[in-house]
């Protein structure tokens, strides 16, 4: 959008946008600007409907129609649907905001929001990430691609004023909803944005390879999880409170994972336990994968995510390649940037924790890329100039557009781990102590952050790592100072050998960039934080051992035999600036974002006792034929010219 409608607006204007069109005459006043309710309420209708879904069930739909636009005749729909509430609830209750952003408001959306079945003020019963039905045989085989498009054609048959043209949108859960909504699409739905969308619940939140993300999935369950028997506009207290602040104590006093339902949840929370009684990928996760399904996608797609998404990397990385697989010669275009968890839409992301970011990338991504995606698919607007992937370089602060993701002009490379610390594009020399080992303690677990934290802190994926690497169970590995740029791309994998003691153990591998001890310190930092030494977290992922042939099929390590373990650590497009290291941190614990592994192989992990929990030598090979290793795009020089 080259004109962009602020509310910093004091008088009634008109804005010109790219297409010619004129957009709508607002009056925007200082009494305006302290109370936005006040402008919706003026210039918006509000309708609160139950639609009709084809088995009976009807869904809770709050509908903000235009009142007095100027320019256009009809307007098109822009729905999220969600199951955090569409509140507020009553026909003159307004919130202080619709759409994305507000700019959607007031340049002529018709904007809907729906709670999705079971949640909220909607009829049926809700089950997490619904199960996508392919084979369909009736009007009783529902999922959230039909009840999308059942709300679809009821809007297109019921509501006065659209355009014919529907644009759906959603951030974490809500992002998942847009994405079942593509599969079997109504014809009317245009465009569509997953944005940080769950894929995959084996991979995504409280998953990651099989490892439990403790932290995160207590935290949301304890609150989210709670039954709804009937339709309801008030919100449950979570079934507990945390004693301390120190997540860290907390979570080990709680013991066993077992103790959790035992001692506060108490049966409240049932996907907890179903979470609990399924430790493998088995049939009830793997129906929990969207991925296979995104056949025949007809709107355009646009999929969103951050580079520093602590709850869903996985899913946008992975339904962009779906996609992009099954559905050639349709738009689809890839979005990553350098924020957290739906950090796009909120701020300016211009910081994450300690770090910076230059050129306002929020801003950036809702001026330049989202606002032009739905104008031109919703209103004829602009031109279809979409990349195949925009990605912000971290390490150097530079939007990129490309036509392939993975870049196509990055070259295969690989960095080596050495016994003696060294990360080098060299093959270690044969060697029969060519190993480095370390204790891991589950009673003493490596913390995930410094942060005082009871529950999964947004920025840890940029903490500074330098108390980490400090520790004993803590395996570090660093180039020399690089003597010139060096900028990785693409997917990254851990190729590790690796053995340990006892017959289980997780594997934590984190990449990262290490400033020089002398750099300046960033502007802001709080007391005590400083840029020089700086180990900066770019990107860490972690695999639960068990699973590392067969996540449906767990199987013990032989003590002692060298074992190899593949990670994948996702993508990144990361510059590791001339004067800087780079890093690789090897570990087993990562508390309490990850739950203990006892390090003794159970048939359910998440029942084992206490006498189970047990203190292991892991040991990390680093010479042929097991060499360690790490698998990486590295762009040639000049890539940016």
């Amino acid at each position: 959008m080259k004109n962009r409608i602020r509310y910093s607006l004091a008088v009634a204007l008109l804005v010109l946008l790219p297409a010619g069109g004129i957009a709508l005459a607002v009056l925007d006043t200082p009494a305006d600007r302290q109370d936005p309710r006040r402008w919706l309420q003026e210039n918006y209708a509000k309708q609160e409907v139950m639609i009709p879904m084809r088995d009976g069930v009807s869904l809770f739909t709050s509908i903000y129609s235009p009142r007095r636009m100027t320019g256009e005749s009809s307007y098109p729909i822009l729905m999220r649907r969600t199951p955090y509430s569409c509140s507020p609830y009553g026909a003159d209750e307004y919130p202080y905001s619709i759409g994305p952003n507000p700019d959607y408001a007031r340049d002529g959306y018709i904007i809907i929001y729906q709670d999705v079945r079971g949640c909220w003020m909607s009829e049926g019963e809700f089950v997490n990430m619904t199960p996508h039905v392919a084979d369909k045989q009736g009007r009783e085989d529902i999922d959230e691609s039909t009840d999308t498009w059942d709300t679809i054609e009821w809007l297109i048959n019921n509501l006065d004023g659209h355009n014919g043209r529907v644009g759906l949108w959603g951030i974490s859960y809500p992002g998942f909803y847009a994405a079942a909504s593509m599969i079997d699409a109504h014809p009317a739905l245009k465009a569509v944005s997953p944005q940080a969308p769950i894929a995959d619940w084996w991979y995504d939140d409280f998953h990651h390879h099989g490892a439990f993300f403790l932290a995160h999935a207590y935290g949301f369950e304890r609150g989210f999880g709670q039954a709804r028997p009937e339709p309801t506009t008030e919100r449950k207290p979570p079934v507990t409170d945390f004693w301390t602040p120190d997540g860290y104590a907390y979570y080990m006093d709680l013991g066993p994972l077992k103790n959790a339902d035992e001692r506060y949840f108490k049966g409240r929370i049932a996907f907890w336990n179903a979470m609990m009684d399924h430790p493998n990928y088995d049939a009830f996760w793997q129906a929990r994968n969207i991925l296979p399904h995104l056949h025949d996608v007809a709107p355009a797609v646009m999929t969103v995510g951050g580079w520093f998404d602590a709850e869903d990397l996985y899913g946008p990385l992975n339904i962009y390649r779906s996609i992009e697989e099954k559905n050639p010669g349709i738009t689809n275009f890839l979005v990553m940037g350098p924020w957290p968890h739906g950090g796009w839409a909120r701020g300016t992301g211009e910081r994450l924790g300690n770090v910076p970011f230059a050129g306002e990338p929020s801003v950036y991504y809702q001026q330049n890329i989202e606002w032009p995606f739905f104008n031109y698919y919703l209103k004829d607007r602009g031109e279809p100039n979409f990349p195949e992937a925009w990605v912000y370089e971290t390490g150097a602060d530079q939007w990129h557009t490309f036509p392939d993701w993975p870049p196509s002009q990055a070259e295969a490379g690989t960095f080596y781990l050495h016994s003696d610390g060294a990360l080098a594009a060299d093959l270690p020399a044969r060697s029969t102590e060519g190993y480095a080992e370390f204790i891991s303690d589950p009673d003493k677990p490596v913390p995930f952050t410094e942060e005082i934290a009871t529950g999964m802190t947004r920025p840890y994926m940029t903490d500074d790592q330098r108390f980490a690497a400090r520790r004993p169970d803590v395996l570090v590995y660093q180039t020399p100072v690089l003597e010139a740029d060096v900028t990785l791309a693409g997917p990254v994998i851990a190729d590790l050998w690796v053995s340990t003691s006892v017959t289980d153990a997780d594997w934590v591998v984190k990449l990262i960039d290490v400033y020089p001890l002398e750099a300046e310190d960033w502007p802001d930092l709080p007391p005590g934080r400083h840029t020089g030494g700086y180990q900066m977290m770019v990107r860490s992922e972690v695999i639960r051992g068990r699973f590392r042939n067969d996540p449906a099929r767990p199987e013990p390590f032989e003590p002692g035999v060298p074992t190899r373990v593949r990670l994948p650590l996702q993508d990144i497009l990361h510059t590791f600036r001339a004067g800087h290291r780079i890093m690789i941190q090897v570990q087993s614990t990562w508390f309490p974002l990850v739950d203990c592994n006892p390090q003794t192989f159970v048939e359910n992990i998440y029942y084992a006792d206490e006498a189970d929990f047990r203190t292991a030598t892991h040991r990390v090979y680093c010479t042929a034929p097991h060499a360690s290793r790490i698998e990486v795009g590295v762009m040639p020089a000049g890539w940016k010219r």
